[in-house]
């Protein structure tokens, strides 16, 4: 299977986000009337093989799925669950940081079968570590790409994307990229060169709905590097198509971005 059409595998979850509308952000201890309310498929990983089948990519998720539109403590994805995935259809494959320590035995199956490639056919690698829980900290070596959020950074005393890029790149492999988004203040990258790249954010005339933004950033990114991309395209790209969710419900209107 050549190159091009294998296929980007995103892993980790999927749940409801239950969203309700008020007019006004609330103030802690008061009541606020609901002006509307949605269910909505969630979860990072989730979201973002969403937003990468609406940028045209050929993607696919790996999580536990409910019968029902509600359900409580759904298993994480473990090794031997990721061992019967034919890993040959796949380009690029993105870890949703949760239960680290399986997600680096399946990190590891990865590497084993790149191993016997050569490095235009091998596997891409990337991870996300969003929560400043510690033991998401041991997924920074193992991905070609790490995104990191703005809360782990400050989490680690940092108050800049620049200072965090500076200040974690020692935790990850030679030759890995580390991306970190700001909000309002766009995303920083940080590639072996030692070079920053920057670019800055892109908010909508109306700022109506943030609930996955990150993701869609991070799907952005992905979609643009697994197609050939250079790293400052990438990254405009993802703060561009962020951005451009920011200004309508759900995810939906991101087709239209191409």
């Amino acid at each position: 299977m050549e190159q091009q059409e294998k296929k980007i595998l995103c892993v980790g979850l999927v749940c409801l986000d239950i969203i309700s509308v008020v007019d006004k952000y609330p103030e802690e201890d008061t009541d606020s009337r609901c002006l509307s309310q949605r269910w909505q498929r969630g979860g990072n990983a989730s979201n973002s093989c969403t937003v990468l089948s609406l940028l045209g990519a050929s993607c696919a998720f790996m999580g536990s799925l409910s019968a029902g539109p509600v359900a409580e403590n759904l298993p994480d994805v473990t090794p031997e669950d990721f061992s019967k995935v034919n890993l040959c259809q796949f380009k690029w494959i993105h870890w949703e940081g949760r239960n680290a320590e399986e997600q680096v035995k399946m990190i590891q199956q990865v590497e084993v079968y790149n191993s016997s490639l050569p490095q235009q056919q091998r596997i891409t690698i990337s991870v996300e570590i969003e929560k400043t829980r510690e033991m998401l900290y041991q997924l920074f070596p193992y991905g070609d790409v790490v995104f990191v959020s703005k809360d782990v950074a400050r989490h680690f005393g940092f108050n800049s994307a620049e200072a965090a890029l500076r200040g974690l790149y020692h935790r990850v492999k030679p030759g890995a990229v580390l991306i970190c988004a700001w909000a309002e203040k766009g995303a920083e990258a940080l590639g072996p060169d030692g070079s920053i790249v920057h670019s800055d954010a892109f908010p909508p005339e109306t700022l109506v709905d943030t609930l996955g933004a990150g993701d869609t950033f991070n799907a952005a990114v992905i979609y643009k590097l697994s197609n050939g991309g250079c790293l400052q395209d990438a990254l405009t790209f993802g703060c561009k198509v962020a951005g451009r969710k920011c200004g309508f419900h759900g995810y939906e209107d991101i087709a239209k971005f191409n």
